[in-house]
């Protein structure tokens, strides 16, 4: 397979460069921050710059174990910056530094130094780094391989839409998985290994959890229920009509930890009519579904639920802000804003039967606004279809659109 240059990605670093600005990606573990931040090097050395002007730095990399406090950290830095000239300064899953927002402050306030650093989790942008930091940084928030992107890099353009799909969907959207062409097996332990260490890094020590299979029992349960309407109330009482006694605090923090860890994403609810957002029940859905299929696995696949989830994560790289729609007694499954722009989208695997067709056009044709409304479908479609201003696409030929992905401005 070819190799995938993540070029919208590309585009904003180097629009960004050289900015009195720090410059933050952010997402899951393995979503391919490293390898973007050695594209953009190779493009740095291809204008010019040379080799000596750049500090790469990894620590997840136990060579770089010594620099893991702020203070060895800018000691080290500071003794490799040369005054007179651009220093680029790439800090590589900055989490692992204790208290590395004093350190990345410090070399910001340096003119000479243009500074990137990524991270591996939300929270890690929380707290005392925004406040510090607050005004000083722009953030990039990456996700693993779109569907586009895993398309370009196919070396068999022979494939149809539909067999490029299968195939994304049988090697997951993980960068690694796809650049390898790892068979099934293979690639069933690869994403079982980003699971772990997410869960064993991310979430059980930074929340000091013992109970580590009851965390897991929380997971599977919200990643086969993807798409569906879910509490922590509801995840508690299951559990422990099964025998788990959990309360729900116990249980929301576990999610929390989980969205943090960007293993999850919550998507909340939004009334269409009454225009507020519902703070009451949400939704998730998984930053990959070959992984959410990998941990569910011997359960009956949804199709449409997957679909909903892709879609999903779609919306967040076209940089949007997406909520689960309510009308009345009617769901849209998105509400996709941004300032001044809102598009509705509903999203089914088929709707070719009349009644499933009048039902999923139901929550759209309830809408009275005159706002963008799109129903998404794997069905065969000529165009776009239009029922009264509701525009029917094929899902697939909507994934390969071109359009910039979320954080991106």
């Amino acid at each position: 397979m070819k190799r995938i240059m993540r070029e919208e990605y590309l585009q904003w670093l180097i629009r960004w460069k050289e900015k009195q600005v720090i410059k933050v990606v952010s997402g899951v573990r393995r979503c391919g921050k490293s390898t973007l931040f050695d594209i953009f090097c190779e493009y740095l050395l291809a204008q010019g710059v040379r080799r000596e002007q750049i500090l790469m730095l990894n620590f997840e990399d136990i060579a770089n174990e010594h620099l893991t406090d702020y203070r060895d950290l800018y000691r080290y830095v500071m003794d490799w910056v040369q005054p007179d000239r651009v220093n680029y300064i790439f800090l590589d899953e900055i989490q692992h530094v204790n208290q590395f927002e004093k350190a990345v402050d410090s070399l910001f306030l340096k003119e000479e130094c243009d500074v990137y650093i990524t991270g591996s989790n939300a929270y890690f942008l929380s707290g005392e780094l925004a406040t510090l930091l607050s005004g000083r940084y722009v953030e990039l928030k990456m996700l693993p391989l779109s569907f586009r992107e895993f398309c370009s890099g196919l070396d068999n353009v022979s494939l149809t839409l539909r067999e490029k799909f299968n195939r994304y969907l049988e090697y997951s959207s993980f960068p690694y998985v796809t650049r390898m062409q790892l068979d099934a097996r293979e690639t069933g332990e690869y994403l079982r290994d980003i699971y772990h260490t997410v869960l064993l890094k991310d979430i059980v020590a930074r929340l000091k959890i013992s109970n580590v299979e009851l965390l897991e029992n929380v997971t599977r349960f919200t990643l086969y229920n993807v798409g569906n309407v879910v509490s922590a109330a509801r995840i508690a009482n299951t559990l422990g009509s099964r025998g788990m006694k959990v309360d729900p605090k116990t249980v929301d923090k576990y999610l929390r930890g989980l969205t943090d860890s960007l293993l999850l994403y919550q998507v909340g609810r939004y009334n269409v009519k009454g225009k507020q957002y519902l703070v009451q029940s949400v939704k998730y859905y998984a930053v990959d579904v070959t992984l959410r299929n990998m941990l569910v696995q011997g359960q009956e696949t949804d199709i449409g639920h997957l679909l909903e989830n892709i879609v999903y994560l779609e919306l967040l790289r076209r940089g949007y802000q997406v909520y689960a729609g309510q009308v009345s007694d009617k769901e849209v499954d998105f509400v996709a804003q941004k300032p001044g722009q809102t598009v509705y989208y509903q999203v089914s695997a088929t709707t070719l039967a009349p009644d499933t067709l009048k039902r999923e056009l139901a929550p759209l044709r309830a809408i009275s606004d005159n706002y963008p409304k799109y129903l998404l479908t794997l069905d065969e479609v000529f165009g776009t279809a239009d029922y009264e201003g509701i525009r029917k696409r094929n899902v697939l030929e909507w994934l390969m659109d071109a359009e910039e992905p979320g954080g991106i401005s």
